[in-house]
């Protein structure tokens, strides 16, 4: 006789038992999914900007420049300043506790930018670097106002590439004007 495949022994069936366990599982997976959902956003913590001088700063460019920055640069999401923030100033954050992108509009020429420095272009702006140790920062030169982009080291192309677009789109090209070298 073939042996049997009754399974009339102890417990419920195997196939009763499958279906049970992933009816658990799916149910565990949509509490959790729930949970998650119904968490509140992670507060923005706030960006220190230093003040330094910028007599442009609430210029009609900066003020069209500042209207139209992105919420996010790559990464980097807009972070609210912390109070006093500077007129013409804002920040972007990857991280609640990394550094972060600063832009700041309606500088002063910077004080190295002189004939003969070497200029970098990004969709279409022409930008001049300097460089410390663990950041550097990009001054859009080609423009009615200084502005002034601070990037932290290892933050990639992405945020210059965003900034010069909302550059562009909010002021016109002007010819680039070095002081002359001392």
């Amino acid at each position: 006789m073939a042996p049997s495949t009754d399974s009339s022994g102890d417990g419920p069936p195997r196939s009763l038992l499958i279906a049970a366990i992933g009816l658990a599982v799916a149910a565990i997976v949509a509490v959790l999914a729930i949970a998650v959902l119904r968490q509140p956003p992670p507060q923005q913590q706030t960006v220190p900007i230093a003040t330094v001088p910028a007599p442009k700063a609430t210029s009609p460019e900066c003020n069209a420049l500042m209207a139209g920055l992105p919420e996010q640069l790559g990464d980097y999401r807009r972070a609210p300043a912390a109070d006093p923030a500077p007129p013409g100033a804002a920040a972007w954050r990857a991280e609640a506790e990394s550094e972060p992108v600063i832009l700041r509009c309606g500088l002063d020429r910077p004080a190295e930018f002189v004939v003969g420095a070497p200029i970098q272009v990004v969709d279409p702006v022409q930008w001049f670097e300097l460089t410390d140790a663990d950041r550097s920062t990009w001054f859009a030169v080609d423009r009615p106002v200084y502005i002034a982009l601070t990037l932290p080291s290892g933050s990639g192309p992405t945020p210059i590439q965003e900034i010069s677009e909302a550059v562009a789109k909010a002021m016109p090209a002007n010819p680039v004007d070095p002081a002359r070298a001392g």
